[in-house]
């Protein structure tokens, strides 16, 4: 049977093999967005994902443990889904609404996994993991509200606008 702390040890290694596959994302990302804005952001959740590593080290060493990764088929999966929504909205006005779509589907399952981790942290009485859990959930919630706002003061009409602009200069055949 196993215990909690198995449990929260699988799930910790498995994020921290998401936490690497993003942080290739997230260059892509920043470099295929439109608006400077958006890539601004995408850029600085490079910086801070790079940064939540070191703190899921440091997580693995509070429980005494050493660093590993177990691959995260739930970000593979979006890793996928954000390359095709790229290729299919490339060169399009919808482009960074795609990105920023793709962005917050990673961004939640982080909010969840990091949400589970620090409250089994907890559990088991590990306060220092729980802290450093807390403060990287901390940094995905307030990158989500980042992509949020960019969708809402202008990606979204921006790509909505564009589309029919095109579609009224378009000549009826």
């Amino acid at each position: 049977m196993k215990s909690l702390q198995h449990l929260f040890l699988e799930e910790l290694a498995d994020i921290y093999d998401a936490e690497f596959r993003i942080t290739s994302t997230l260059q892509s990302m920043a470099k295929t967005a439109n608006q400077v804005e958006l890539s601004d952001v995408f850029q600085a959740h490079y910086r801070e994902t790079e940064d939540q590593l070191r703190k899921l080290e440091q997580v693995f060493d509070a429980f005494g443990e050493k660093a590993k990764r177990s691959k995260c088929e739930a970000t593979v999966g979006l890793v996928d889904e954000e390359n095709e929504m790229v290729s299919e909205n490339i060169g399009s006005p919808t482009i960074d609404a795609a990105l920023i779509s793709a962005g917050q589907k990673v961004e939640h399952y982080e909010i969840a996994s990091y949400g589970c981790l620090r409250e089994w942290a907890r559990l088991l009485g590990n306060e220092p993991a729980a802290e450093l859990l807390d403060a990287i959930l901390a940094e995905e919630k307030a990158a989500d509200r980042r992509l949020t706002l960019l969708a809402l003061s202008c990606c979204n009409d921006s790509a909505n606008q564009k589309v029919a602009e095109a579609s009224e200069n378009t000549p009826d055949l």
